[in-house]
């Protein structure tokens, strides 16, 4: 997905989002994406007890690979229990499978 060009990005994903969201058939790649990466940042606030924040949406979508990457840095460095790691990697395969 590093890889992936804007028009990839923008095709619909057709895809519920990660905590059972459903964004419906119009929804594209990137806002399934940008809905796992806030995922991961509920979970790494709530592991540090910290309240929680939206992750912005920055101008481009080809950003959402490492939006991804540092979201998961922090899930890790918040000392998340092991369940909440888990379930983060499977949502994460489980969406790279999806989008392939």
């Amino acid at each position: 997905m590093a890889g992936w060009g804007a028009s990839r990005w923008a095709a619909p994903a057709g895809l519920g989002a990660p905590g059972g969201r459903n964004l419906g058939g119009s929804s594209t790649r990137a806002a399934l994406f940008h809905a796992l990466v806030q995922s991961l940042a509920d979970a790494a606030a709530d592991a540090e007890g910290q309240p929680r924040r939206p992750v912005p949406r920055l101008g481009s979508d080809l950003a959402l690979p490492d939006q991804l990457r540092v979201m998961v840095a922090d899930l890790l460095a918040a000392g998340a229990p092991e369940a909440t790691v888990a379930a983060a990697a499977a949502a994460i395969d489980t969406l790279s499978r999806d989008l392939g």
